[in-house]
């Protein structure tokens, strides 16, 4: 631990419902993730659906300007779950956001009936690979060419499930 450790105190997060007033956050981080960005009123129209669900992760810990630091959004239906988005602030990636949105996600996935959950993720985001791995998700199969980044090039996507029940 360096001596500056010792005076200053990390961001605290507690995670919540996503709500309306979270849209704004959500895009703009949404924006700065993801090279096909999905806009406030395209969070807002999927989480109006009775199916979809989300959670924000929010700074608790002092500060004038509270944080955003992350949020998920999810679909339930017919037995299955799907993640439809997820998105941690780089300020605070590595910090157990993004398992703890997850974690809350399965939790309501379960509630809502659902007994397994699958996601798509870019072959080349091992950081993300890396986390649902330790969740205990598998690949279960691939979309070719599914994601184009900024430069044009064009990736693999990941389907991955974890098995609830």
């Amino acid at each position: 631990m360096s001596f500056t450790d010792y005076f200053t105190r990390r961001a605290e997060f507690d995670i919540f419902p996503l709500e309306e007033g979270d849209l704004e956050a959500a895009a703009t981080l949404h924006r700065h993730r993801f090279a096909a960005p999905w806009s406030d009123g395209e969070i807002h129209a999927l989480l109006t659906q009775d199916t979809v669900f989300g959670f924000a992760a929010r700074q608790t810990s002092g500060g004038f300007r509270p944080s955003f630091g992350g949020f998920v959004l999810s679909r339930a239906a017919a037995g299955e779950a799907e993640i439809l988005t997820i998105g941690v602030d780089p300020r605070f990636a590595r910090s157990g956001l993004g398992w703890r949105l997850m974690q809350a996600v399965t939790r309501e996935a379960l509630v809502k009936g659902a007994e397994a959950i699958f996601l798509e993720v870019d072959e080349t985001n091992e950081a993300a690979i890396g986390l649902y791995r330790k969740l205990g998700f598998s690949k279960v199969g691939e979309r070719r060419a599914y994601y184009q980044g900024a430069g044009g090039a064009r990736t693999a996507a990941l389907v991955m499930r974890l098995d609830l029940r």
